[in-house]
């Protein structure tokens, strides 16, 4: 494991990912983070949604994916789990980002666009496995080295993501799907951060 390097990749992409949230929002002046996906600021039609997508969403999933690869020890548990983040947080990310979904994204599914099926259908695979991911790793972290702090945030990051994604899902106050989102967006990233610093402190020893 490339320690040294999986720590800059991973906090790289955190940094990447925030300020394209951030940004995206910033370009509407009624946007509200509380009830509107993040896809919302960088759908087809969206004024800066092209550069926000290649120069910033595109590179964020490019440093996960790279972050994730280069976590990869010898453990079968924590390579599933690793691999899982890679494909599905990181490598989705490009996906979601190369087929955006339509303006305003179409939560009705109304006529929905090929783009609008692809991102949609890379979302739901993103929160249905990454969770399960983290939570992988927490398990097979207990074996790493002091690394118990890390296998309790893995965990806990894990079980926030699957509760919000369950309550997403259920739109039981869909006036807050995109505070929602950004907890179980949070939690991994959350992860990655925990674990990019983890990697360095590897690294110093």
């Amino acid at each position: 494991m490339n320690s040294i390097k999986a720590s800059w990749f991973g906090i790289l992409g955190v940094i990447f990912f925030v300020t394209a949230t951030i940004l995206g929002g910033l370009q509407f002046s009624s946007y509200s983070h509380i009830s509107q996906l993040i896809s919302e600021s960088y759908a087809i039609g969206t004024t800066n949604g092209v550069h926000l997508r290649y120069f910033v969403f595109i590179p964020s999933g490019i440093l996960i994916a790279f972050f994730a690869i280069k976590s990869l020890p010898k453990s079968k548990l924590t390579q599933i789990g690793f691999l899982g983040i890679g494909i599905f947080y990181g490598i989705a990310t490009i996906i979601v980002s190369l087929f955006p979904c339509d303006k305003g994204c179409d939560k009705e599914l109304v006529d929905p666009s090929l783009s609008q099926l692809i991102h949609n259908l890379t979302g739901l695979l993103t929160y249905m496995i990454v969770p399960i991911c983290l939570i992988i790793i927490g398990i097979a972290a207990r074996k790493w080295i002091d690394a118990k702090y890390v296998s309790y945030i893995s965990i806990i990051c894990g079980l926030t993501a699957m509760l919000f994604v369950s309550i997403l899902s259920s739109e039981l106050q869909p006036k807050f799907v995109g505070l929602y989102q950004r907890i179980v967006e949070g939690s991994i990233l959350a992860f990655i951060i925990t674990c990019s610093f983890y990697f360095r402190s590897l690294h110093k020893n």
